[in-house]
Parts: C-alpha cells; sequence; structure tokens
C-alpha cells in the first residue's frame, strides 16, 4: 500500500547537527493517522501491526473498527476489548490510530508514596522537563486501583469518537500489578495527537487494562524517554474515510471528553 509520509523533524540536539558532528543516534516516534482523524470517526484500519512493530516496541493506540485499546509493550502488542478482557491480536490485524516509539529511557525514580493521576504527571514534568518536547514512560508497580475504559467495537455507518464514548464500559481493577504505559506531547500536536497526557495501563497478569481514567499507585518504577528527535505521520491516502473526513473543525472540547 502506498502511503504518503508527512515528516516532522524535531531535533533536540540541533547544534551538533549543525556544526557538523556526527548524527545522534535515531529516537523518534511514529504516528499512523491523526487524533482529529479518529475523533470524526475513522475507524478503518489501514496500517499492519507487523508494519507498526517495525517502527518501535512501544506504544498506544486502537484497532480496526475501534476494537479495544492497543498496548505496545516489550515488543507484544496486546488488545482490550470492551469485555475488560486482554487478548493478543495477530500481527495481521490492522489499526486506524496508533503512536510507537523503541523505548530507551534515560532516566528513572522509585515512586514510594500513594500517587494518583495528576502527582505522576507533576512528577514527569520535574524529572523531565520541556513543554515542547515528546516523554515517553512506563511507570511498573504496584496499584490500589486503576480506573480504565474500552470502547466497544462499531460497525458503519460510524458515530464520532465522542458519541460512542458516552456509553463506554468503565472497569476498576482493584489491588493490581501492572504497568501505565504513556506519552506526553506538546501542545502543538493539537489536532494530530493528544496534547498533554495519553496512558493505558496493562495488568502483568493480563487480566485486565485499558485507556486510563484514574488511579492510585501504591508503589513503583517511573522510567522516561525524553529525547525524540522526529515525529513520523502516516497519512492514509488511499483511504477513502480518511480523505472525506472533515478535519477543518475545532476538536479540543471533545478531546478533553473522550480522554476524560
Amino acid at each position: 500500500m502506498n502511503r504518503r509520509i508527512l515528516s516532522i523533524s524535531i531535533m533536540a540536539l540541533w547544534g551538533a547537527f549543525f556544526s557538523g558532528c556526527q548524527t545522534p543516534a535515531v529516537n523518534g516516534i511514529t504516528q499512523v493517522a491523526t487524533i482529529d482523524a479518529l475523533l470524526a470517526g475513522v475507524y478503518d484500519g489501514h496500517t499492519s501491526l507487523e508494519t507498526l512493530r517495525r517502527h518501535g516496541d512501544f506504544g498506544i493506540g486502537t484497532f480496526a473498527g475501534l476494537d479495544g485499546e492497543m498496548v505496545l509493550l516489550d515488543g507484544r502488542f496486546y488488545q482490550i476489548r470492551s469485555d475488560g478482557k486482554v487478548y493478543q491480536p495477530p500481527l495481521s490485524d490492522r489499526t486506524p490510530f496508533a503512536c510507537v516509539t523503541t523505548f530507551v529511557p534515560d532516566r528513572s525514580e522509585s515512586i514510594t508514596s500513594r500517587t494518583d493521576m495528576k502527582a505522576l504527571q507533576e512528577r514527569i514534568d520535574t524529572l523531565a522537563p520541556g513543554q515542547n518536547s515528546f516523554c515517553t514512560f512506563i511507570v511498573r508497580g504496584v496499584f490500589s486501583h486503576v480506573r480504565v475504559r474500552s470502547v466497544p467495537a462499531q460497525a458503519k455507518p460510524y458515530r464520532p469518537l465522542a458519541e460512542v464514548t458516552k456509553n463506554q464500559p468503565v472497569f476498576i481493577l482493584s489491588k493490581i500489578r501492572g504497568a501505565l504505559i504513556g506519552f506526553r506531547s506538546p501542545s502543538f500536536v493539537k489536532g494530530v495527537n493528544v496534547p498533554g497526557y495519553h496512558i493505558h495501563f496493562l495488568a502483568d497478569d493480563l487480566s485486565g487494562g485499558g485507556h486510563v481514567l484514574e488511579f492510585e499507585l501504591t508503589q513503583g518504577l517511573l522510567e522516561a524517554d525524553t529525547v525524540h528527535e522526529w515525529l513520523n505521520i502516516y497519512l492514509p491516502s488511499e483511504s477513502v474515510s480518511f480523505g472525506a473526513a472533515d478535519l477543518t473543525q475545532e476538536r479540543s472540547k471533545e478531546l478533553e471528553g473522550v480522554e476524560k
């Protein structure tokens, strides 16, 4: 399948680059389609998991028809469907939206006190400052509870995501060990990805997971990967639904409602 590729270069070490020194090691993020397209109801899968995995071993997203939340962790894909169960999908499955990278943590710290969503975000912002840079992170630990969701698979004609999530199944996972898998993106990705924090959860025993709405961590290890020099966006140029989608609308309020 031919795809048009939009490449946005974010050179964190631009001084070394322009001075003629060796190019720094590749450390980028690859994304399939845009968050505004997903909000508009473009749920047809157009990129296989096999293709996606060539670009990283860590990431989050969804599946064709909005059939569950995606976690890519340590090179393995997991699919958390609306029944709350975790599945391991075949690499032939496709995605309408996902974001992946090769996770190489460059800083970490232990968490020994109770920490909720707001406290974790503040901690990451302190550990990895830079409002105009990307940060990916994993928090592995023990949680008193995690509140997650996974929307049900959709059939055509697709409804906008804000309508779908009004009746989303929500699960409370109590006294559980697992991992938060997340991206912190700068505000300038508005319309392209989720500005701020976007986090999924996967239980160590694969008993549950999903898109994170709320949690309380009792203890764990935070690892962050803070240097990302570029963002590649694969646009599904052969997708009729993507080509016809109205991506001119301001969807920030829709996104906030969907995320929270």
